[in-house]
Parts: structure tokens; sequence; C-alpha cells
């Protein structure tokens, strides 16, 4: 195992150990400038996240709800390029020490190329990819880089997930698996789907993994109400809110730092 798989694999254990959930945040990369978005990846792990999951901005976000795509926007008018993505994680990971992941379309992991992405992201000290739209039947490529260079694969599951398809999912990932809580693109919602913790259950029924639950999440209580049954709270909406809310970049990050705390006393609620 890797460093980087090691110390994802460590993050689990200790938030169990601790009788709580991880909590998982997610910011893309270059939002809203590059400079201005490493220091938002700092600033979350510093205020409590324990993963984060760094999102590389596309034209074509068909998982992503309108205030991702707002802040994607943002970010490639503003040039950003692969590079800069895995810049934002190694600053932060270097200046933070945590897990942090690239989660990504398909398209732009290929055009750029397979073996170049996995070796960079990993001489970054980047953790892994989480890839919502490569088919697992079609992931040998990626998965064989992966390996190679210690990184780990997130596949996305949904409630729509049949039995079948979730046991050969569950097999080709590493890390964690990533549980949509609802169908649908990312947002927030103000109460639990009944089926996530469905999903959870039948997934933890075919996978030693943990299981981390996110899409909907709107705030402290909805992520404490998951961190009841869920390995990790995934959480990324509401951060890049307060981020697009916010008159100017400072007060932004203060309210940052803010909501992450809060989120991370929820997710230590007791059981």
């Amino acid at each position: 195992m890797s460093g980087a798989v090691h110390l994802l694999a460590d993050t689990f254990a200790r938030v169990s150990a601790e009788d709580r959930a991880a909590l998982v945040a997610y910011l893309p990369a270059g939002f809203p400038t590059v400079e201005a978005g490493i220091e938002a990846a700092v600033t979350v792990l510093r205020s409590g996240a324990d993963i984060l999951e760094i999102g590389l901005p596309h034209s074509d976000p068909v998982l992503d709800g309108p205030v991702i795509q707002t802040a994607d926007d943002i970010a490639l008018r503003g040039g950003l390029k692969i590079a800069d993505v895995i810049r934002t994680v190694e600053r932060a990971h270097a200046a933070t020490g945590k897990p942090i992941l690239v989660m990504t379309y398909w398209n732009p992991v290929a055009r750029y190329g397979v073996e170049r992405f996995a070796a960079e992201l990993a001489a970054a000290g980047g953790a892994g990819c989480i890839l919502p739209d490569l088919p697992v039947q079609e992931s040998a490529a990626w998965r064989e880089q992966a390996a190679a260079h210690g990184l780990a694969t997130v596949f996305v599951v949904a409630p729509s997930t049949t039995d079948e398809r979730l046991a050969r999912i569950t097999a080709a990932t590493t890390g964690f698996v990533y549980a949509a809580a609802l169908m649908g693109v990312t947002g927030t919602r103000d109460t639990v789907d009944s089926a996530a913790a469905g999903l959870v259950g039948r997934t933890r029924a075919v996978t030693g993994l943990p299981v981390c639950v996110g899409i909907g999440v709107s705030g402290p209580d909805r992520a404490a109400e998951l961190a009841g049954f869920a390995d990790g709270v995934i959480v990324g909406t509401a951060l890049v809110k307060t981020l697009l809310d916010a008159p100017d970049h400072t007060t932004g990050l203060t309210a940052l730092a803010a909501l992450t705390a809060e989120l991370a006393r929820s997710v230590r609620r007791e059981r």
C-alpha cells in the first residue's frame, strides 16, 4: 500500500476509532482563482475536514448541480488547466498532510493521458480519484495505472444500482465507496432520503470498504443524520455556495472556515 492510500486508510481507521463519521469536503480547483482555490482547500482541511475532494472542472458536468456548475464555469473562464488542479492537490496536501482525491469526469483524464495523469497526481501526494462517469467495465486502463502509482479508485453507487452491479462496482473500488444519497445532480436537500440508509446497508453487505454518502447534504443537521449510519459524509455544494455568496474572498474564507467547523462538529454528535 502506498503512502497516499495508506494515509486514506489510516484516516478512516482513526475516525472509526473515534466512533464518528469522516467529514469529506469538496471544492473545485481554480475557483474563484487558482491561488484563491488553494487557500479555500487549505482552509477547509484546517477547519475540520478529514478528507478533501478537489473537483476538476469540466464543460459538460452531468452530475453537478447549478451551484457547482457556476463555480466550474468561473474556473474554466479563468483559464484553469489540469496542471493547476495537480498543483492545488500538491499545495493543500503539503500544507495539511491530509488525504486529497481528485473528482473528475473521464474525458479530461483520457485526453490528458491516463498514465501521465496518474503519475502526476501521485507525485503531488494525491490519494486517488473519484470517477463518477467511468463505467467499471471500461475502467481497466485507469485501474492499472492507479494501482501502479498507488492511487485509490473510487466509484459511485446509487439507490438504483442493482445488487449484482453493486458487487461488481465495489470489487473494482479501492479507498472508499461513494454512495449517492439520492438520484439526481449535486445540490442541497432539506431531508435525508430513506434510500440512503438502505444503499449503505446493501453496499456494506458486499464490501468491507468505508461507505461515504454524498449529494444533497444541505448543512450540519443533515450531515449529522447521515453520520449516524455512514462512514463518511461528503459535503460540496453548501461549501461552494458559501464562497459564491460572499462579497469578497476574505469574507468567504471566514464563512467557509465557520461552516466547515460546524459540519465537523455535526459528524461528531453522539450516534
